[in-house]
């Protein structure tokens, strides 16, 4: 169940950073409002979350993951470069998330 939540918890994260940047630094309503909810949203289901995961690891996942697909997402969607270090950088957080799970951060 833990892991479920904090699973919405990233989809609503990702959600909220890709609307920030439609929200035009918050002049557009619609964009605004969903980063808004969207943070809401994400925190509430982490905090669900943590009560049965350890919040080292919870937070490692959420944010990793987090910054990778938004990393991604600017790639694809945004035309945002995605250079050598930029790989290198997404690797590295990947790499760290699991090791903190391998390494009985549970």
């Amino acid at each position: 169940m833990g892991y479920g939540l904090l699973a919405g918890a990233i989809a609503a994260e990702i959600l909220a950073t890709t609307s920030m940047k439609y929200s035009d630094g918050f002049s557009k309503l619609w964009p605004s409002l969903v980063t808004g909810v969207g943070y809401v949203v994400a925190f509430a289901l982490l905090a669900q979350a943590l009560k049965t995961l350890q919040v080292g690891t919870a937070y490692a996942i959420w944010s990793g993951v987090g910054t990778a697909a938004v990393a991604v997402i600017g790639f694809l969607f945004l035309g945002e470069s995605l250079g050598p270090a930029k790989i290198v950088g997404l690797v590295l957080i990947i790499a760290g998330v699991a090791v903190l799970n391998l390494g009985g951060a549970h």
